[in-house]
C-alpha cells in the first residue's frame, strides 16, 4: 500500500512550516487517540506508553508505543484480545484516519495563510 506523503520545501516561509508542523502534531495526536482505544489491554502499560511527536526538520509525524511487547501485540494476529481491542491497533487507526489527518493539516495551513 502506498502511504500518503507530503513533502515540504525548505524555502517555504517559516510560518507555513510551523503551521504544517502543528497540523502534523494534531493529526498524530488524533491517530494516537484512535489507536489508544484499540490497543490491547492487560494492565494498560502499553496504552500509557503511546506518544505522538513531530520531527520538524523533516516534517514527519510519529506515533509510537514503547513497551517490549508493543510490536508483538501489534503484529501477532493469533493473540486474543478483549472486545474492541485488537492487533494492528496502530496501523488500523492510521488507515481509518486518513481523511481526518488531511483535514487537520489543511486547516492549520489555511489558518496560517489568512
Amino acid at each position: 500500500m502506498t502511504r500518503p506523503r507530503v513533502t515540504f520545501d525548505h524555502s517555504i516561509p517559516a510560518d507555513l512550516r510551523a503551521a504544517g508542523a502543528r497540523g502534523l502534531l494534531l493529526a498524530a495526536e488524533h491517530v494516537l487517540g484512535v489507536s489508544s482505544g484499540r490497543v490491547p489491554l492487560d494492565e494498560a502499560a502499553l496504552q500509557r506508553s503511546g506518544t505522538a511527536s513531530v520531527d520538524e526538520a523533516v516534517m514527519k509525524a510519529m506515533v509510537a508505543y514503547d513497551t517490549p511487547y508493543a510490536v508483538p501485540q501489534h503484529e501477532r494476529m493469533d493473540f486474543r484480545h478483549a472486545p474492541g481491542r485488537r492487533a494492528k491497533y496502530l496501523e488500523s487507526a492510521l488507515n481509518d484516519s486518513i481523511t481526518e489527518i488531511r483535514d487537520v493539516v489543511a486547516a492549520q495551513l489555511r489558518r496560517a495563510l489568512r
